[in-house]
């Protein structure tokens, strides 16, 4: 995740799964370029933007995440 001194990987797996930190979860892509992502602790639905190895996170509304891919 861009912009943060103390940054949290997010590790995205083909089978649906996602590791954020040290916390798994799953993801599943919905209509309109959205994306759910579950946790033990929240569920969050996200408007989802790539543009080569930069992906934004917009919540409704709301704050945006913005991550730069790792190979």
């Amino acid at each position: 995740m861009l912009g943060s001194s103390s940054a949290t990987v997010w590790e995205f797996s083909k089978n649906g799964s996602v590791l954020i930190g040290d916390v798994r979860g799953r993801y599943r892509f919905g209509d309109k370029d959205r994306i759910k992502i579950e946790t033990p602790f929240a569920t969050s639905v996200y408007q989802l933007e790539i543009s080569g190895d930069h992906m934004t996170l917009q919540e409704p509304g709301g704050a945006k995440l913005e991550f730069t891919g790792i190979k």
